[in-house]
């Protein structure tokens, strides 16, 4: 691992040695671990400094696309991190599917109850989630579902935003440190639509056809029998072309959309919140 000192800046070292800190005095942590840029940090640094105290638990159901799990398993084959796969189905609650606006405290509620029990059956005290400190500001029903299990956000006690968070993952050489943000495949749904496997497999091979056709950053939002893709404003311009654009009108209808559309605003971080703003976005 390079030396961080060389690379970084001395305020964010000292955030670093806090980060570390803090974690060592937990003395054993269960991570709950997506294989997004925050969880592989936090994982990373706690296993430098727990090693065998330390467990990474991954909730594996339909709205995680399964090149995020497989993503999430080859991260923690390469550095020997013990590594266990949570089978979970957050459709049986009701309140999920529903999908109503706190949907995601249920999902979260879910996974980090499994998440205690393999940590209890592992002998290991203490949660940990990879929440940030620009997570602070947004709506997050998933964080009161982790403070309610009183599972750990190291990452905010260390007071690390984004960006300060992608510095360390380059500087620690983390494969993650340019990925683009992700979240689950219910966030692509409208508030009060409801949420089934069939459409989270709709919005999942969508999303796929997008990226193997080159748009890395990229969201499929679903509005009944309609499709609303999101790419940054730089890509539009490339999904528009009559060639890209007629093969992804294609697909989309044969996956089961009947209408599809390009959103002019361009992809950012949760657009379905709008509805929550009184139709403002930030």
């Amino acid at each position: 691992m390079p030396d961080n000192k060389d690379i970084i800046s001395e305020e964010l070292q000292m955030k670093l040695d806090k980060l570390k800190k803090y974690i060592a005095d937990l003395g054993s942590l269960a991570v709950g671990f997506s294989g997004g840029v925050d969880s592989s940090l936090l994982l990373a640094v706690a296993h430098e400094v727990l090693g065998e105290r330390l467990i990474a638990v991954t909730g594996a159901d339909a709205s995680v696309p399964e090149r995020e799990v497989n993503e999430a398993i080859a991260f923690c084959k390469e550095r020997g991190i013990r590594h266990i796969i949570c089978k979970v189905d957050p459709l049986k609650e009701e309140g999920y599917r529903h999908n109503g606006p706190d949907r995601c405290y249920f999902c979260k509620h879910g996974i980090f109850t499994e998440v205690k029990k393999i940590a209890d059956e592992n002998g290991i005290e203490y949660m940990a989630e990879g929440s940030n400190m620009d997570d602070i500001g947004d709506y997050r029903p998933g964080l009161r579902a982790a403070a309610e299990l009183s599972v750990k956000s190291p990452l905010r006690e260390a007071e690390l935003t984004k960006s300060e968070i992608r510095l360390i993952s380059k500087a620690m050489g983390l494969p993650t440190w340019s990925k683009p943000a992700y979240a689950c495949l219910a966030s692509r749904f409208v508030y009060g639509e409801e949420i089934t496997e069939e459409k989270l497999h709709m919005i999942d091979t969508a999303e796929q056809f997008l990226i193997e056709h080159g748009f890395f950053e990229e969201r499929v939002r679903m509005h009944g029998n309609l499709a609303r893709i999101e790419v940054p404003p730089a890509d539009i311009p490339k999904l528009a072309a009559e060639e890209i654009r007629e093969k992804i009108y294609d697909k989309f209808r044969e996956i089961g959309f009947l209408f599809v559309t390009l959103d002019l605003k361009g992809y950012r971080l949760g657009s379905m919140n709008a509805t929550l703003k009184n139709g403002k976005d930030k």
